[in-house]
């Protein structure tokens, strides 16, 4: 058995009765993507293969906000396989700095397999799926779906970012809607420009019929 097969054996079934959006198929379609992208960009694949499997291992929006937590954990499923320390390591580096961590704050990432991966999490936060995923997390927080009365907000920090009461749809502007232009990769910009032009339309849609505009229809 190879070491992916056993990661994935590993950490499977905690992911299969997520409803937030971040359950197993959502990683499968990570490493779908990031297996794409690395065959375009090149990169170790194993490496981005089992960063993406980790990647939402104790991800800080579950764990009480300890954004260093997943690559402790993703390193010691790693080394209890026996699995190199220093090849370990370069998966805990990526799993601990995948997150994206406010509009006005930087994304660190010192590798290419880094960035494939933090680009195909990104991916699928965006277009149909990320809509869906977005609504579902939305509601999973308890958060309004919208309320015009609540601004968007740009956040300066990762705890500013985190600790954020706003609204589903706000978070498109927070977010989402940011991403397209911060992939990495020309593979993943040409991916994302498709998905970030359909999310624009859903939200021209979802305004109109929130403020019904009968020429429209």
């Amino acid at each position: 058995m190879s070491i992916t097969e056993k990661v994935e054996s590993a950490i499977r079934e905690q992911f299969l009765d997520d409803a937030t959006g971040h359950d197993w198929y959502h990683i499968q379609r990570v490493v779908t993507l990031s297996k794409y992208i690395q065959s375009k960009e090149g990169g170790d694949l194993e490496i981005v293969e089992l960063a993406a499997l980790l990647h939402d291992i104790s991800d800080h929006k579950f764990n009480g906000g300890k954004l260093d937590a997943g690559g402790k954990v993703a390193f010691d499923i790693l080394r209890s396989f026996d699995y190199p320390e220093d090849r370990a390591m370069k998966v805990k580096y990526i799993v601990d700095n995948i997150s994206f961590k406010g509009a006005n704050t930087e994304s660190e990432m010192n590798s290419l397999e880094g960035r494939i991966v933090q680009d195909a999490d990104r991916l699928d936060a965006i277009g149909a799926i990320g809509v869906g995923r977005t609504f579902a997390y939305g509601g999973h927080k308890g958060q309004p779906m919208y309320d015009p009365n609540i601004p968007v907000k740009m956040h300066d920090s990762f705890e500013e970012y985190a600790n954020s009461k706003g609204t589903t749809i706000n978070h498109f502007h927070e977010k989402l809607l940011l991403l397209a232009d911060r992939m990495s990769t020309k593979t993943a910009q040409e991916i994302g420009a498709k998905r970030h032009r359909l999310m624009e339309r859903f939200l021209n849609d979802f305004l109109n019929e929130w403020e019904f505009k009968p020429d429209t229809e």
